[in-house]
């Protein structure tokens, strides 16, 4: 499909069903020859996919039109591409062993570290967008079923989901730990041994490795560690510490429940008595023996120092799932919850096949994440001290949604969002008093409060006769979510169940209630150019009538559309309102950089 330099196609005349079809067929192969075993089938099916031009342009639309980053340059200084540009990247696309070096952004963390991001050049970002496609399916058939980061089809809240599963009928140790550097400090030539690739694509990914950064005008070798912010690091960082689970397994199944026999300790063999959930560098290992669990913690560490990291010893400790105490902490933080078991009575207690377990497990919000989402309000309610009430709604309440949608499967969580609200009515009422010095509390609660549905003492504007009421979203308001469930094992999406996928795509905690809806009413379609959505793929809600030609904002004028569908589209229609986009809760982008609070 390619004639010389000149492409049969202009970019905006590609058949996108045809590419992503041509794709995701090559891909499904790949899976299952990789689930079966046959190495010789995968590498052939790899070569055919980055030859391919389909796969070539599908790349470069990922990092130039999807990518969060699309707007942000490497060292070459190139970003937001035009069309003529992008079909003549994807022409100049080739494996090879010449890499730029990435460009060093550091971002701060919200523990007050700084974070090194490396930034690739637009080509290397499209080259290794396409390299993935070929890995990915390869390394999904494989890859431990209790491994839920950086991966397609797993989230957060299926690894809080695997713990509570693993606890909620028996209390246990926990070894709660985080992998020092982890990115930084992978082995270059342990990575590689273990990728166990063709030499075309171990030439590539060398190279990218080997790079370097550019520091302003600084340039640092890199000789060890995968540069975070590579489209590929995610995926190399995964295939790093594979094995990890199944090492822990086996030396557990050795290490169970003891029992003295004759004045001598043996140890007997009982599969399926340890937990190890993985979240990247994040995980967690539990088990009902202390002894099980620091041994698990000495292999572990042996097994990671031949990767070259290292347990953050400041993050890393043994805890105990349930209080023995009133005034002993238990439990631990994963992921911003907090889970733990709390004694009860017999009317509270949880069952198992009858009996009274004399606890329950709880997983809510952590400390330190109310904190800093309290924080974080604060901060926005401060520098709207001048602004008018609709101004502080609008910015508040995409933080408190966002927030409480991705600590809404909690069990306990409910208590949470409830403090959260009575902490923000009297900081809200010091913000109207400020205003108002020369008036009293009951004028401020008469002017900015008022009664809402059946709901009194709500946040909102005056309800007018042509305009729009603007009312505070509160956390309480929250539908929680008693019961996740946790993805299949080891199914994947390319696995070819479509069906199944797209199921969990819609009921995914974090999906706001109005994409939802028009995910159900356009049966998981994009109403553009037609194609399902699939887990990964950006998507944005638009006007069917923009607004600046008098489309109305209600449901019936919104559709779902991908990103790049969304651009097409109001680029023909002449809209110019902005888009909402599935935004992680905790990463925002100032001054083209990627920060997380």
């Amino acid at each position: 499909m390619n004639t010389g330099n000149k492409p049969m196609y202009e970019w905006g005349d590609i058949n996108w069903r045809k590419v992503e079809r041509v794709v995701y067929k090559l891909q499904k192969r790949i899976y299952k020859a990789s689930l079966r075993g046959d190495v010789k089938t995968v590498r052939r099916l790899q070569k055919l996919l980055v030859k391919s031009w389909s796969a070539k342009v599908l790349a470069v639309r990922r990092v130039t039109q999807d990518n969060m980053g699309k707007k942000t340059a490497g060292v070459d200084g190139v970003k937001s591409l035009s069309p003529e540009a992008r079909m003549k990247l994807v022409n100049q696309m080739d494996l090879g062993s010449k890499v730029k070096p990435a460009r060093r952004v550091k971002i701060p963390k919200p523990n007050g570290e700084i974070r090194p991001l490396g930034i690739p050049t637009m080509y290397d970002r499209a080259l290794q967008a396409l390299v993935k496609l070929a890995l990915e399916p390869e390394w999904e058939a494989v890859f431990e079923p209790n491994s839920y980061g950086f991966r397609p089809g797993r989230s957060a809240h299926d690894a809080i989901t695997a713990i509570f599963l693993a606890i909620k009928q028996r209390p246990k140790y926990v070894l709660d730990a985080d992998i020092s550097k982890c990115f930084d400090r992978i082995d270059h030539e342990r990575l590689l041994d273990k990728l166990n690739t063709f030499p075309k694509f171990r030439r590539q990914i060398r190279a990218w490795l080997k790079a370097g950064v550019m520091e302003g005008k600084k340039f640092s070798a890199t000789s060890k560690g995968t540069p975070q912010g590579g489209v590929i690091s995610p995926l190399l960082a995964n295939i790093a510490l594979h094995g990890m689970e199944n090492e822990i397994k086996s030396v557990a199944r050795g290490f169970d429940m003891r029992r003295k026999n004759g004045g001598q300790v043996s140890w007997q063999t009982k599969v399926g008595s340890v937990s190890v959930i993985r979240y990247a560098d994040d995980f967690v290992v539990l088990h009902k023996d202390l002894a099980a669990v620091q041994r698990c913690k000495e292999v572990l560490e042996k097994w990671l120092g031949d990767m070259g990291l290292e347990l953050k010893p400041s993050k890393t400790r043994i805890a105990h799932t349930l209080e023995t105490h009133k005034n002993e902490e238990a439990g631990f933080d994963f992921l911003g919850f907090n889970i733990c078991q709390k004694r009860v009575g017999k009317y509270n207690t949880g069952r198992v096949n009858g009996q009274l377990l004399g606890f329950k497990t709880l997983v809510t919000p952590s400390k330190d994440s109310q904190k800093k989402h309290y924080q974080r309000m604060c901060e926005v309610i401060e520098k709207h001290k001048g602004s008018p009430q609709r101004a502080l709604i609008a910015e508040l309440n995409p933080i408190i949604r966002g927030w409480c949608n991705y600590f809404k499967i909690g069990k306990g969580c409910s208590r949470v969002f409830n403090r959260l609200d009575y902490l923000m009515y009297w900081r809200l009422l010091r913000w109207g008093v400020k205003r108002h010095q020369n008036k009293g509390k009951k004028f401020v609660q008469g002017k900015y409060f008022r009664r809402v549905g059946g709901s009194n003492w709500r946040f909102a504007t005056p309800k007018k006769k042509g305009s729009n009421q603007y009312v505070l979203f509160k956390h309480s308001s929250t539908e929680i979510v008693e019961k996740y469930v946790k993805v299949k094992g080891q199914c994947s999406p390319y696995d070819g169940d479509v069906v199944y996928w797209s199921t969990r795509l819609g009921a995914h905690p974090e999906m706001p209630k109005r994409t939802a809806s028009l995910l159900k009413k356009q049966k998981g379609k994009c109403n553009y150019c037609g194609l399902a959505f699939r887990d990964g793929d950006v998507w944005e809600v638009d006007h069917v009538i923009p607004r600046s030609k008098g489309g109305k904002d209600d449901y019936e004028n919104l559709q779902l559309l991908h990103r790049h569908c969304h651009d097409e589209k109001t680029t023909m229609d002449g809209s110019t309102t902005g888009a909402v986009s599935a935004i992680p809760w905790n990463y925002r982008w100032e001054n083209d950089m990627l920060v997380t609070y």
